[in-house]
């Protein structure tokens, strides 16, 4: 199937226990943090995002349980780290018609928004359609879905899309799985990109010029990131968000102590990251 109305990754989900701690941490290393966010009842959660030029970071954290992050909450049963991808769609609706047309039962579209503190002291709302793919189809264990943005200009503020660290945008979200190739096709299949074979895994690209998917092995694993990096990562999963940076010698200066050079990467260990090694790259 062709999938006409998703348009490659629109942010990630970094899942935490302690919501405000973390967006502490990640100023830490270098990033520009919004306002708290809530969200609507129904979905009883909150967040803090960081955002790039057209994708961004989500720190997620349950505030109230409903029915909606039960899912959520059964992940944090187990660890903290990146949880979900998103997707950008033009249309909620019509992209969960695409999958139910393809023998998938897609949840939603749902709506929901949270409040936005403004430049220039004013309040917005920031609003949101979204569907997902079944709970079931979780390529390498990574659970995805697509996000239309109703009030992008609530979002994208300027003023948060400045780091110390350089960051600009998503290049890559890694994937730990015991079968690489399997995964890769299996993300391939539920958002009809192609995957192709790499030296160290399989990569899938989400579409147009957004953020690639890698999956590798274990061994794959190690041999990209030394061990000082890996850890705090889990076991399988999601483990590694990689981030272009417009300079890297201030990313090594914004991270201090957390910062690990490798190649020709800076990376902060997964244990100083809710679970998530952070990576930037020219």
């Amino acid at each position: 199937m062709s999938l006409k109305h998703i348009l490659g990754l629109d942010h990630v989900v970094v899942t935490v226990s302690d919501l405000d701690a973390s967006a502490r941490q990640w100023e830490r290393l270098g990033f520009t943090v919004s306002p708290r966010g809530t969200h609507s009842p129904i979905l009883g959660t909150g967040n803090y995002t960081i955002i790039f030029g057209e994708d961004y970071l989500e720190l997620l954290g349950v505030l109230t349980e409903t029915d909606q992050n039960k899912p959520t909450r059964d992940y944090l049963k187990n660890r903290e780290g990146l949880e979900r991808a998103a997707f950008t769609t033009d249309d909620a609706a019509a992209g969960a018609a695409e999958l139910k047309s393809g023998g998938l039962e897609a949840l939603g579209p749902v709506h929901f928004g949270r409040p936005v503190d403004l430049p220039n002291g004013g309040t917005g709302e920031a609003k949101f359609n979204v569907f997902r793919w079944p709970l079931t189809e979780s390529p390498g264990g990574l659970r995805i879905f697509a996000c239309q943005h109703l009030t992008r200009e609530t979002v994208w503020l300027p003023e948060l899309q400045k780091h110390a660290n350089g960051a600009s945008r998503i290049v890559r979200v890694e994937v730990l799985a015991a079968d690489p190739k399997a995964s890769a096709g299996h993300l391939s299949r539920l958002i009809d990109e192609p995957a192709r074979a790499q030296d160290d895994g399989w990569l899938v690209p989400s579409g147009g010029k957004r953020a690639d998917f890698l999956f590798y092995d274990a061994a794959g694993f190690a041999r990209r990131y030394p061990d000082a990096v890996r850890i705090g990562a889990a076991p399988a999963g999601a483990t590694a968000i990689v981030l272009a940076s417009a300079d890297l010698d201030g990313a090594v200066k914004a991270l201090g102590s957390l910062a690990v050079r490798h190649g020709s990467a800076v990376s902060v260990p997964a244990d100083s990251a809710n679970g998530v090694i952070v990576s930037f790259v020219p």
